[in-house]
């Protein structure tokens, strides 16, 4: 029984399973290095979201089972593909003439973390053998001077690792996180936009602490972008609208569409296109979704909007998520609307020949096209720019599941 083939065909019924009950239709069911059980599981893993991830961290971590830490360090390692890493899988089982690292995490500045995972730091390691690595991988041309070690800690016990690494000579290229924070860290990243997450990378490389201006400098700059992220999802608001525009009663629009509703529209909308594209798409940021190949050939903008009477449906389209999608080979500018079952792929390069016409906010530093959707005379969805109108039919997504 093949995993990915299922998880195509009824992903519901496959993420309902059990991380063991996975395994087990991975391959032969045996986790060892090179099988197929190994190649499949990574490739599910890769596509799973990350709060399936969390879940089955969890049960690796309160449960335990045959292999489960095997299944953890390929976890910790997805993880870190969430944070936009570059990742190599390590072995699970040392080998002798081989490097015994759990996996490397290269980060777009030539920075790379060797990572070692812990289900525990109730008990001492040797702090050599794993600086070894770092040494040996150096001399091998696998990683740069530029680089430390990452322990990532499953239960905090009442070791002392923490103690341990703090003073040994090693304090300066290791750092210790636990599994707990790193998952807080993968929901940020994927709450905000790309500032936060190199702001993340910068905190986990070994600094020194008597300055805290780096850590206050991460969590001043998620909540700011926790904040944008909002308002890009609210396109923009009725005085920012341009002159000539039909403009919804003020009373109206500030009644914003929970953001649960949005979230399972989203999701809906993804998987949709993940069918339609035949490969996954995993959550890059709130609105901006990728392929799991490792350049990320398709990407999505995803951007949500409920009908205001006599006014459409609006949009925003920003700079950044047209930077985006232009790096991956295919891009699309999706638009989702809450109260209808379809919604609008549309191309890149449809999008990027039509921006010429829309009407543009400029704000500060920040600036945006309008995209105002309207109800066109045969009942589809066309959208409102300077003296023409478009039909969208031709890139009408049905949502199915």
């Amino acid at each position: 029984m093949a995993l990915l083939p299922l998880l195509k065909n009824n992903p519901e019924q496959i993420y309902s399973l059990g991380i063991q009950q996975i395994v087990a239709i991975c391959g032969n069911g045996k986790l060892t290095d090179r099988s197929k059980c190994s190649e499949e599981l990574r490739s599910f893993l890769a596509q799973a979201p990350s709060e399936r991830l969390f879940e089955y961290i969890e049960v690796c971590l309160s449960e335990g089972f045959d292999k489960s830490g095997h299944v953890l360090q390929d976890l910790v390692n997805e993880l870190g593909r969430r944070l936009d890493y570059s990742v190599t899988n390590g072995l699970y089982s040392g080998r002798q003439n081989t490097v015994g690292y759990d996996g490397i995490w290269a980060a777009p500045n030539n920075h790379s973390f060797i990572v070692e995972v812990k289900t525990s730091d109730a008990y001492r390691i040797n702090l050599d053998t794993i600086a070894s690595y770092k040494t040996k991988l150096i001399e091998n041309g696998t990683v740069n001077l530029n680089s430390s070690i990452l322990i990532v800690v499953g239960r905090q016990d009442t070791g002392d690792l923490e103690a341990q690494v703090r003073g040994s000579r090693h304090a300066w290229d290791i750092r210790q996180i636990s599994i707990d924070a790193l998952i807080r860290l993968v929901g940020l990243k994927e709450t905000t936009e790309d500032d936060t997450v190199v702001k993340i990378r910068d905190t986990l490389i070994p600094f020194e602490y008597t300055r805290v201006d780096k850590i206050i400098d991460i969590a001043f700059t998620a909540a700011k972008e926790v904040g944008q992220a909002l308002e890009k999802e609210v396109g923009f608001s009725v005085d920012e609208m341009p002159e000539g525009e039909q403009k919804p009663s003020q009373e109206i629009t500030q009644e914003r569409t929970p953001k649960e509703i949005i979230a399972a529209l989203r999701q809906k909308i993804i998987a949709n296109l993940s069918a339609r594209e035949g490969t996954a798409l995993i959550r890059k940021s709130p609105a901006l979704y990728w392929s799991t190949d490792s350049v990320h050939k398709i990407r999505i903008a995803c951007t949500i909007s409920k009908r205001y009477p006599k006014g459409g449906y609006w949009y925003a389209y920003h700079p950044e998520w047209d930077k985006f999608l232009g790096e991956g080979e295919n891009g699309y500018y999706v638009l989702g609307c809450v109260d209808r079952n379809f919604a609008y792929a549309l191309p890149l390069s449809w999008i990027r020949k039509h921006l010429p016409e829309l009407s543009v906010t400029k704000r500060d530093e920040v600036h945006y096209w309008h995209v105002i959707l309207g109800d066109d005379d045969d009942g589809h969805l066309a959208p409102k720019v300077t003296g023409n109108k478009y039909s969208l039919s031709d890139f009408a997504i049905m949502l199915r599941h």
